[in-house]
């Protein structure tokens, strides 16, 4: 089982994963109250163990900007989570070799292997909610996630309570976590190394 830290911000936050080692680190270019600047980014996964990924989350972001991120190797790895068109995915991959996430906001099995069958690289499962892309902390019901054929990250109200039961009753390949991972609003060096510590321990 991999995990994923999401919503990296500070250069103690950085510190913070190079220590505990998560397979991903997630930085967010969306107006959230996680949003990282290119400029922030860029300092951020220049301090970065080059080992750790980094994933670019979007919400209907224009292409130019999520290639250059690529191109200039801020992000290793896409995840869109917003309302992004087969059109839109596709000219992405015509541009970037970047493996592509693909985030649902899940509200039907139907729904799930609708994504399932389309190729993506990766798929993202989370919470629905209608105001919100994602990061609501919300969990959302697993029994709607049908046997698939893409690897997927799973992402919604998961901590320290709940990891062992979402890897034992779901197909996840990494568990999605964010606000779990903070106090007051901002990434928690000891949080993280639990909640990694309890991931790694999960067989």
């Amino acid at each position: 089982m991999k995990i994923k830290i999401c919503g990296l911000m500070r250069p103690s936050d950085i510190e913070a994963v190079n220590c505990c080692r998560p397979d991903y680190v997630g930085f967010v270019f969306a107006p959230t109250r996680r949003f990282v600047s290119d400029e922030q980014a860029m300092i951020l996964k220049g301090m970065l163990d080059p080992s750790i990924p980094a994933v670019g989350v979007f919400v209907n972001e224009p292409i130019d900007h999520v290639v250059s991120l690529c191109e200039r190797g801020i992000i290793d790895l896409i995840q869109l989570h917003g309302d992004e068109t087969e059109e839109y995915i596709a000219h992405l991959r015509a541009r970037v070799s970047n493996p592509i996430i693909r985030a649902l906001r899940v509200q039907s099995t139907e729904q799930i292997a609708e994504a399932d069958a389309k190729g993506f690289d990766y798929l993202l499962l989370d919470a629905y909610n209608k105001k919100m892309y994602g990061g609501t902390g919300e969990r959302f019901q697993w029994s709607l996630i049908p046997p698939l054929n893409t690897p997927y990250f799973l992402a919604g109200g998961l901590d320290e309570t709940n990891l062992n039961e979402a890897a034992s009753s779901t197909g996840a390949m990494c568990l999605d976590l964010s606000s779990s991972a903070e106090t007051n609003g901002v990434k928690d060096p000891e949080k993280i190394r639990r909640l990694v510590s309890i991931v790694r321990s999960i067989t």
